[in-house]
């Protein structure tokens, strides 16, 4: 007892208490962050909206046939040009095909395209990024006076030199589209990678004789990765947009494919006479890329307050 007593008077504490675990601690702050962000939403219907509309069209892209179960490649001649109506949601087109099942089917293309395209940003760009941080010097010097030409470049410009030169089809603008978000990747990571190339712990695994490739990917990387992710998720409604441009100009999808750029580009000689066929398809571009804008606003600030 007399032990107890004197333990308690070294540390500070009151007689017979202990310190909290840390085990508790972080599992306080967790419910406490979770609550945050649960009254944050609350308070925002237009998250709530832009979240429900962003899984809708994710689950279209997965499952179509939940939605519609018309064919979207095939048409009925004398369906041709009609209007919205019960049966065709979104009217049908020069070939008697169901609107309404050509924009559920194209969310797939459309999605791939603009994941592959922020899948191949990321990733290269956070290379380059990573490396420019840690290695500095000339390495750094060369790789960031590349990005800057690519950042002088127009993106819409640059990807349409690189689509040029790959060809066409979807894939390919994936990647053109992901090569034009390399440079504003790899300067985020950069900038990570040069606030914590410094901290202890890396300096502490330079001490221990640890590699420096392993104490890049084993500590530097993980540290910085945050801020990107966040960029990565900003970055997906700009995507959505340049892929469906270059779908519009012809360089993506082949015809008959759904693609929602190809849809509004079909569109362009009926708009006299059929408005739907461009409209629609261009209501649900700019819907996906408005609720995955407000989203990743809300990241970029949860993002913001955790740094």
């Amino acid at each position: 007892m007399t032990e107890l007593m004197a333990a308690d008077a070294l540390t500070g504490q009151p007689q017979g208490s202990r310190p909290p675990s840390p085990d508790l601690s972080v599992r306080e702050g967790v419910v406490e962050r979770a609550r945050r962000q649960a009254r944050f939403m609350l308070h925002s219907p237009g998250l709530i909206l832009s979240i429900v509309l962003l899984a809708l069209v994710l689950v279209s892209a997965f499952f179509p046939g939940l939605f519609t179960s018309q064919d979207p490649l095939s048409g009925v001649p004398r369906h041709r040009l009609q209007g919205p109506s019960p049966e065709h949601l979104f009217g049908t087109d020069q070939l008697g095909r169901d609107l309404f099942s050509r924009v559920v089917h194209g969310s797939a293309l459309s999605l791939q395209a603009t994941v592959l395209a922020v899948a191949v940003g990321l990733v290269v760009g956070s290379l380059l990024g990573l490396l420019a941080g840690y290695l500095g010097g000339r390495v750094d010097d060369v790789l960031m006076r590349i990005a800057d030409v690519l950042l002088a470049i127009p993106n819409l410009l640059l990807s349409l030199a690189v689509v040029t030169a790959l060809g066409f089809g979807t894939v390919k603008v994936a990647i053109a589209v992901g090569i034009t978000s390399v440079a504003s990747f790899a300067r985020v990571m950069r900038s990570e990678v040069l606030r914590v190339r410094g901290a202890v712990y890396v300096e502490a695994a330079h001490s221990s004789g640890a590699r420096w490739f392993s104490v890049l990917f084993r500590h530097v990387l993980p540290n910085s990765a945050g801020p990107v992710l966040v960029y990565a998720a900003v970055d997906f409604g700009a995507v959505i947009l340049q892929v469906s441009a270059l779908s519009f100009l012809g360089y993506g999808a082949i015809p008959p494919a759904p693609e929602w750029g190809a849809l509004v580009s079909g569109g362009r000689d009926y708009l006299a006479t059929a408005w739907w066929l461009t409209t629609l398809p261009g209501l649900t571009i700019a819907a996906t890329v408005l609720a995955a804008n407000r989203i990743s606003r809300a990241l970029d600030g949860e993002g913001r307050e955790t740094r």
